[in-house]
């Protein structure tokens, strides 16, 4: 590994970033003990894959910065798991509003509004979609679709790659990287959609858990993990960010992504603990908020 030509500096900040990975771990962990022992069966498993998004991808990068050669294997696995996150977030959602059968009737006379982002947010002429158990059939597809292709993906990829036909720095119709990334990255898009049009929906209806930081989170996740290692690496690819051998440029990209990625995943980890660490009481059923309006309508 490189790391053992590096000068005291350099020891230094890896044995820093390497145990704020640790500690990332280790607050997951109690944090995960915590939810099983205070949080109901149905919930139990959904929340704590949400929670361990952070701590996977401090881990994955962690262990790329200590073993370059390992840095496309950790990318995919961080990439997949989070893919089965985005899954899980919607889900997440769902049963926080009691299940699908009771999202479906606290809403049986609402509206899905579709016009929002990351696909149609300047479509604003969009009609509203009823909420039914189809319309919620398709939401969770668009997630699970990503968390189904992208391994398959990755698969392949790391097939390719082993067989010399695939570079992630080559971006030439040719390769086979451009055409795998511009599926990803449509597959990521049709994901996110079903979360952003559920968060819509019920982001009034759960502010009382808090899902107003927990969506937050989880957005911050993604454009740290995607769109942030993308620049990183695009600048890399440009040379812009200069080599320094034994690095080339996108050896150091992908050494600053890993940094950057332990130390924000660090914060979001410990930030998610006070967030998700409360317990709340379940939502009223749908015919108790009747009565209760009606009760307020007769008894102003």
């Amino acid at each position: 590994p490189l790391s053992a030509g590096l000068d005291l500096p350099g020891r230094f900040l890896f044995a820093i970033l390497t145990l704020m990975t640790l500690i990332a771990n280790l607050v997951f962990i109690e944090e995960a003990v915590y939810i099983y022992r205070k949080i109901p069966t149905s919930k139990r498993s959904i929340i704590i894959w949400v929670n361990a998004a952070a701590p996977v991808i401090a881990t994955t990068s962690c262990i790329g910065m200590w073993i370059p050669r390992s840095t496309m294997f950790t990318d995919f696995t961080a990439a997949v798991f989070f893919a089965i996150v985005i899954h899980k977030f919607l889900l997440m959602m769902i049963k926080e509003c009691g299940g699908q059968k009771l999202l479906l009737r606290r809403f049986e006379n609402g509206r899905f509004k579709i016009s929002t982002g990351p696909c149609c947010c300047c479509c604003l002429c969009l009609p509203r979609v009823p909420i039914t158990r189809r319309t919620l059939f398709w939401l969770k597809l668009g997630t699970f679709q990503f968390a189904f292709f992208r391994p398959v993906l990755m698969f392949l990829s790391v097939v390719l790659w082993s067989n010399g036909n695939y570079t992630l720095y080559n971006l030439s119709p040719k390769g086979a990287a451009i055409w795998i990334s511009c599926f990803v990255g449509v597959l990521t898009i049709l994901a996110l959609w079903p979360v952003a049009i559920m968060f819509q929906q019920v982001r009034t209806l759960l502010i009382c858990k808090k899902i107003i930081p927990k969506f937050a989170l989880y957005q911050f996740i993604l454009i740290l993990n995607h769109l942030q290692a993308a620049i990183i690496n695009i600048l890399a690819m440009q040379r812009i960010i200069p080599c320094a051998p034994p690095l080339s440029s996108s050896a150091r990209g992908a050494y600053m992504t890993q940094q950057l990625l332990i130390m924000e995943m660090f914060l979001i980890t410990l930030i998610s603990r006070v967030v998700y660490r409360r317990t709340y009481d379940d939502l009223e059923p749908p015919e108790c908020m009747a009565e209760e309006a009606e009760d307020n309508k007769q008894n102003p």
